[in-house]
């Protein structure tokens, strides 16, 4: 397996962001959208940078017949995400009193952005996962947003703990995004972006083009 690089990694926060001004738009009349992060994100998680739908859009109509992606995140305010990080990093402190402010960092970047970088307050990250044509979710290997430490690592994107068949899934909805322009945060085979520092790092882009913003009231 090839290097994983984590968000809570120098590389991706000296990742200069020349923001570009797109909008954050509402997906909701273009994607099929489950409602299972509306409590904690209130509408704000149906949004993402045009850019962005536009690339899934396009990942969409790559996929076989009869297959359909299932929107379940897009945008996180930054202090949904401040609390997200907070409340992980509290939990593997609890369970590892021994390990170093770095270390609980890094282990809990596999699983939530750092809050100053995160691709989703940015509108640039989406989690996603695959339906068929009547709306039933696919087999990927796991519950989507299950933890490494609860899904004893089968949640990372290359993981060998899963059933064939949700590999294959899996490669299915790789190779649509993926001809699409976004890149997987390979912890979380769920998580995808476009146009955010962790984008840029990866495809060697010189900057990121969407800085964190505030989703304006409507």
């Amino acid at each position: 397996m090839s290097e994983i690089i984590l968000m809570s990694d120098a590389r991706v926060a000296a990742v200069p962001v020349e923001e570009n001004g797109e909008p954050l738009v509402d997906v909701s009349a273009h994607l099929r959208v489950d409602d299972r992060k509306h409590e904690d994100s209130r509408g704000a998680e149906v949004h993402l940078r045009q850019g962005v739908l536009d690339r899934l859009l396009r990942a969409q109509a790559l996929l076989p017949d009869g297959l359909r992606l299932l929107f379940v995140e897009g945008y996180r305010p930054p202090a949904l995400q401040r609390h997200y990080f907070e409340t992980y990093a509290d939990g593997l402190r609890a369970a590892h009193p021994d390990w170093s402010a770095d270390r609980i960092r890094s282990a809990a970047s596999r699983y939530v952005s750092p809050p100053e970088i995160a691709p989703h307050s940015a509108g640039a990250a989406v989690d996603l996962t695959l339906t068929d044509a009547d709306g039933r979710e696919l087999d990927l290997g796991t519950a989507m947003n299950a933890n490494p430490e609860e899904s004893d690592g089968a949640c990372y994107t290359g993981a060998g703990n899963i059933t064939g068949q949700a590999k294959a899934n899996r490669a299915v909805l790789g190779e649509a995004l993926s001809a699409a322009g976004l890149v997987n945060y390979p912890t979380e085979w769920w998580h995808w972006s476009y146009g955010d520092r962790y984008w840029a790092l990866q495809t060697g882009e010189p900057a990121a083009l969407y800085a964190a913003k505030e989703l304006e009231s409507r």
